[in-house]
C-alpha cells in the first residue's frame, strides 16, 4: 500500500510554508502528493495554480487531486490546464473527480445544478478527446498540449453508491471513497472496496480498480484539540453557507477523530486490512513539521 500526503491547502499559509511542503514531501519516503479543493470556503487554495507549483517543485512524487468538482468547469479549458501541468511534472498527474457536495461552488460560477453526474461522465470524455489531440470544432487545430502519459491523464472517481460506481467504472482506473475521511472503517472500507471490484466486472473490465481513501490526522502538541478546531471550523463554514445542520453537515462525534499517533496508526493498519491501494494523509494544520511528525510515528 502506498501512502500520499496532503498539502494543507484549506489552512491560510504563504508562500515560503507552501513551498516547504513540497520539498518535504518530494523527498520522501511518500509515494504522492495530493490536494484538494472547495471554490466557496475562505483561504482555500485554487488546485490548477497549485499543482503547476508542485509539479515545477518536486522531482518524484505523484500529483493527484482529491477530489475537485468536475461539472463546475469548463472541460476543454480544464483539459489544456490538466495536459499542461502533465507535462510540467514529467508524467506524474493523477485526476480524482466528483459531483461534489456543495451547490454554492455550482451556483458561485453560474454552473447549473441539473445532470450534475451526466455532464461528469460528458466533461471526462470531452477532456478524453482534448488529450488525444482530437480537434474540438471540425476542421479546426486540436487543443495542446497533449499529456505526457499515453492514453492520458488518469481519472480516478470520487464516489460511493452502486449507480455512481456503475457510471464510474466507465471511464475511471480506480475509486477514491470519500466516505471515511474523519470515521475510518476497515471493514466498511473493505466492503466498499468488493462493491467498487464488483462494478468494474459488471462493466466488462477485467484489470482491478484502484481503490483508496483520504484520511484527515492531527500530530501537534495537542493533536486532539487540533483536529477539533479544524473539524469546527470546516462545518461551522458548511453550516452557514447550506444554512442548515442536517445530514453531512452534522459535526462527527471529536471522540471518533484520527487524533495522535495512535489515531495515525490505526487508520494506516486499517487500510492496509481493507486492501487499499493508496491511503492519502490529509494534514488539519499548515505546519510543516507535521511532515516530519508523520515519518516519525509510522518509522519510514
Amino acid at each position: 500500500m502506498h501512502i500520499t500526503m496532503g498539502l494543507p491547502t484549506l489552512f491560510p499559509h504563504d508562500r515560503d510554508t507552501e513551498l516547504a511542503w513540497y520539498r518535504k514531501i518530494d523527498e520522501g519516503p511518500w509515494h504522492g502528493l495530493v490536494t484538494y479543493e472547495r471554490l466557496v470556503y475562505p483561504d482555500s487554495w485554487s488546485v490548477v495554480p497549485q499543482l503547476a507549483a508542485a509539479a515545477a517543485m518536486t522531482e518524484r512524487v505523484r500529483l493527484w487531486t482529491d477530489v475537485v468538482a468536475l461539472p463546475i468547469r469548463n472541460p476543454v479549458l480544464f483539459a489544456k490546464d490538466l495536459a499542461t501541468i502533465d507535462v510540467l511534472s514529467g508524467g506524474r498527474l493523477t485526476l480524482g473527480v466528483g459531483i461534489g457536495a456543495w451547490d454554492e461552488d455550482y451556483l458561485a460560477v453560474g454552473a447549473k445544478l441539473d445532470r450534475k453526474r451526466q455532464r461528469m461522465d460528458e466533461a471526462v470524455a470531452v477532456m478524453r478527446n482534448v488529450w488525444a489531440q482530437q480537434p474540438p470544432l471540425e476542421g479546426h487545430l486540436p487543443v495542446g498540449p497533449a499529456p505526457v502519459q499515453e492514453g492520458g491523464i488518469p481519472f480516478v472517481a470520487g464516489v460511493i453508491g452502486p449507480k455512481a460506481l456503475a457510471r464510474a467504472a466507465q471511464w475511471a482506473v480506480g475509486v477514491s471513497d470519500p466516505a471515511h475521511s474523519l470515521h475510518f472503517d476497515a471493514a466498511a472500507l473493505a466492503a466498499q472496496r468488493e462493491r467498487v471490484v464488483q462494478a468494474w466486472r459488471a462493466a466488462g473490465r477485467t484489470e482491478t480498480p484502484h481503490f483508496s481513501a483520504p484520511v484527515w490526522f492531527a500530530l501537534g502538541p495537542d493533536p486532539e484539540q487540533q483536529l477539533k478546531e479544524h473539524v469546527k471550523d470546516f462545518w461551522d463554514h458548511e453550516v452557514t453557507a447550506a444554512g442548515t445542520e442536517s445530514g453531512y453537515l452534522t459535526p462527527p462525534d471529536a471522540g471518533t477523530l484520527m487524533c495522535g499517533a495512535s489515531g495515525l496508526l490505526a487508520a494506516v493498519d486499517g487500510a492496509r486490512e481493507a486492501g487499499l491501494d493508496e491511503l492519502r494523509l490529509i494534514p488539519s494544520t499548515a505546519d510543516p513539521n507535521e511532515i516530519d511528525r508523520a515519518r516519525e510515528v509510522l518509522g519510514i
